[in-house]
């Protein structure tokens, strides 16, 4: 009796060319730390408080739906 534990895991392929390409210099996508199998935003260096990036494509979403 063995269970399947697959679980699919985020990567840079299942990303969308356009958000890729938005992303600003010093920000990257990397596993995430807070759930393995996506991927997370990571700075590269630090960002200033104000710093402004865009524009954002997608659904924007309520800070207690995420």
């Amino acid at each position: 009796n063995t269970t399947d534990s697959t679980v699919a895991v985020e990567t840079l392929d299942d990303v969308p060319e356009h958000v890729l390409r938005g992303l600003p210099e010093d920000v990257r996508l990397f596993p995430s730390a807070v759930d393995k199998t996506r991927l997370g935003v990571w700075a590269t260096k630090s960002i200033l408080k104000g710093k402004k990036f865009g524009p954002f494509v997608g659904d924007k979403k309520k800070r207690s739906q995420v």
